[in-house]
């Protein structure tokens, strides 16, 4: 999402700066609404069965988005510094979630409400942009998900995990990553056992 080229932004109004050229007023608004928060591990950020009403900006921290299924827990992302995350379909269409976001650390984020956006995105086309490509960014992050899921065996899944994302690999538990994975524990291990 972020050129490596640039700094990466520290909260969300530098994370809405760099992918939109946000004039004096519209920058003043949006930093208006901006607000933040800190979780502490192990807090649900976002539960099942409860709206989502806010876009993250996760400042320092890390979390993960999740769904339960039989008392087995699938996870679909991580999300660490500098990264936006929400449970979009709950956030746009203000229903109920299917999905979890837990903070896998103490987590301090920066976030901007449903309502707040879409008032601003109605009175200034430079934040009206900046969401499209959030949404755009964010469909294209989910089909590239679940066409690896679909076709990586957890041996491919588990390279493309360590090149793209293998910083990550002490801050999140095994069996994390195998659920993340798709894999079990078990498999996991003797992946982790071949290299």
């Amino acid at each position: 999402m972020i050129n490596d080229a640039n700094p990466r932004p520290s909260d969300f109004f530098q994370f809405v700066q760099s992918h939109c050229n946000l004039d004096e007023e519209a920058g003043s608004v949006l930093h208006s609404v901006i607000r933040r928060k800190v979780y502490e591990k192990g807090d649900k950020i976002v539960n099942e069965g409860s709206v989502c009403n806010k876009i993250f900006f996760l400042e320092k921290g890390l979390v993960k988005t999740l769904f339960t299924k039989d008392s087995r827990e699938f996870i679909m992302r991580f999300f660490s510094e500098g990264n936006v995350f929400s449970v979009l379909d709950s956030f746009i269409e203000q229903k109920p979630s299917h999905y979890e976001i837990v903070a896998l650390e103490n987590s301090k984020v920066s976030y901007i409400l449903y309502d707040d956006l879409h008032a601003l995105c109605s009175s200034y086309h430079q934040i009206e942009t900046f969401y499209r490509k959030l949404l755009s960014m964010a469909v294209i992050e989910m089909m590239n998900r679940v066409g690896r899921s679909l076709e990586e065996t957890g041996i491919v899944a588990y390279n493309k995990f360590i090149k793209n994302q293998g910083h990550l690999l002490q801050r999140i538990s095994l069996a994390d990553l195998a659920s993340f994975l798709g894999i079990t524990q078990v498999s996991l291990s003797r992946i982790r056992a071949m290299k």
